[in-house]
């Protein structure tokens, strides 16, 4: 594996009423919804150390600490970035941020653990349905 601090990551959408609070049940208003935001962030950090795993592994998150700041409305672009902070062992922690045209919309930490895919699965698999 050959992640390190400094790797970079990015992950963009532009909300739609898929993304809203109504739409995700995490509120009921039309605007870019807490869930949504974490999924970005999340996107963003798969992003930054894809080209450092190796073949077979993937990173699944095991933490997420973020502070949704601002709402940002239907049609509107939201860009993340997490940015590799520390590597240990196989655990990898982010700082994470988004931000819209009109400022931070969101910030905080992120972790995510290396994992063999294909062992990941079969262990999901055998906790049954």
């Amino acid at each position: 594996m050959a992640v390190t601090p400094g790797m970079i990551g990015e992950a963009s959408l532009t909300v739609d009423q898929a993304h809203t609070a109504s739409a995700l049940g995490s509120g009921n208003v039309p605007t870019l919804g807490t869930p949504a935001v974490v999924a970005l962030l999340e996107r963003a950090a798969v992003h930054a150390v894809r080209k450092g795993l190796e073949v077979g592994q993937e990173t699944v998150g095991t933490m997420v600490n973020v502070r949704h700041l601002s709402p940002t409305p239907i049609g509107k672009r939201v860009r993340a970035l997490a940015v590799v902070t520390n590597v240990d062992e196989r655990t990898i922690t982010f700082d994470v941020s988004a931000s819209d045209s009109s400022g931070k919309i969101a910030e905080g930490t992120h972790q995510r653990v290396v994992v063999d895919r294909e062992q990941f699965i079969w262990k999901a698999a055998s906790r049954g349905i």
